[in-house]
């Protein structure tokens, strides 16, 4: 384990130089400075920059030990990454500062945005209780509102609303839920489930429409069974993916596609983005090679098979193992992309191809 960790630290060290020294077209060539720009972020722990660690009781998680946080950081922040997380990289790219979790004591600028998402979040209220579902973190939201009317006035609070870029990550842990439970589920519960999840997120868009938001962007449901932590849990399963989760998501995608088309047709000025976070990242777990990484279907950090749990440990410092570099890996943890991952991801939400995300990318959204 402690050459594990100097190995660890020594990449990040060639990993840091080298990224300084890379181009600035390989990241940011089309990123162009804008003032104005706000971001408001919902979702679960991959979005989730550490809001968690602020909710009354909790209780220490595996996220707040190393190497969490190793890579950009250099110690944990809650995020369940070695490094920055996509709304990180999407505020990077806006030229706006890293969004602090919103639960953070202190003080906040709100007209820049902020993130209302928690590790373990569901659509719905009754998935991972403790954390901070949807219907709460649009209960946040209207706090945030409420805020920016006292601090700038009802007209320019209202400008800002309306500017937003509201970007959503969050459905994955609902199906992990329903399907850890549910392992013969039929295909017409499947399809009800589904529904009542599209149905609960509709709600919250149709709210956050109401209050003036009219930029929505989503990251789509990612391939549930591909996790290393999912394959851990089935080792039968080989090389391949556990079918169900996979399913639910897949069905999750296709009718949310449905759904914001409609709301466009429905409600004036909304304007919507999906990314396909499933195949972009499927993708890159069975070709690692084709995005320059070297392993795609095991973790960097974790034990077991795939090294599909335990990353972090009990105390921070035993239970599991560590590779050399993440940037080489494409999962960090059980179920959690690298900083490195997190790069390309983020690139093709801001700028992608309508291949992978449309009608409109954030970039655009931005612009609007």
């Amino acid at each position: 384990m402690a050459m594990a960790s100097v190995n660890f630290h020594y990449s990040f060290v060639l990993v840091f130089i080298a990224i300084l020294l890379i181009p600035s077209k390989c990241y940011g060539e089309s990123v162009k400075p804008r003032s104005g720009s706000t971001l408001f972020v919902f979702g679960d722990s991959l979005f989730d920059p550490g809001n968690n660690q602020y909710i009354n009781g909790s209780k220490p998680s595996a996220t707040s030990n190393r190497p969490y946080g190793e890579t950009f950081f250099k110690h944990p922040t809650g995020r369940v990454c070695d490094g920055r997380i996509v709304p990180d990289l999407i505020a990077l790219f806006a030229k706006l500062p890293i969004l602090p979790p919103y639960l953070q004591p202190g003080e906040h600028n709100f007209t820049d945005g902020t993130n209302f998402a928690s590790a373990g979040a569901g659509v719905l209220d009754s998935t991972h209780s403790g954390t901070i579902n949807l219907n709460l973190q649009l209960s946040y939201f209207k706090n945030v509102d409420k805020w920016l009317r006292q601090k700038i006035g009802d007209a320019e609070a209202k400008k800002v609303v309306m500017r937003a870029v509201y970007l959503f990550s969050i459905g994955g842990n609902d199906y992990f839920s329903f399907s850890t439970e549910n392992p013969n589920v039929t295909a017409s519960h499947q399809k009800e489930y589904v529904g009542m999840v599209i149905g609960n997120l509709t709600n919250v868009l149709k709210e956050v429409y109401k209050m003036g938001g009219r930029n929505i962007a989503f990251q789509n449901a990612g391939p549930l069974g591909c996790t290393p932590g999912t394959k851990a849990m089935n080792t039968s399963l080989g090389g391949n993916c556990d079918e169900l989760p996979s399913a639910l998501a897949r069905r999750h995608n296709k009718m949310l596609s449905r759904t914001l088309k409609r709301l466009e047709s429905q409600l004036p000025g909304f304007k919507y983005s999906i990314f396909d976070y499933y195949n972009s990242l499927y993708d890159r777990v069975f070709n690692p090679a084709k995005y320059g990484f070297k392993e795609g279907k095991a973790a960097c950090c974790g034990s077991g098979a795939y090294r599909g749990k335990d990353c972090g440990g009990n105390n921070g410092t035993t239970g599991y193992e560590l590779c050399s570099n993440p940037y080489e890996y494409v999962w960090f943890d059980q179920a959690h992309t690298t900083e490195g991952c997190n790069w390309q991801l983020a690139k093709l939400l801001w700028e992608g191809s309508p291949k992978v995300i449309g009608p409109y990318n954030l970039k655009q959204l931005f612009n609007m």
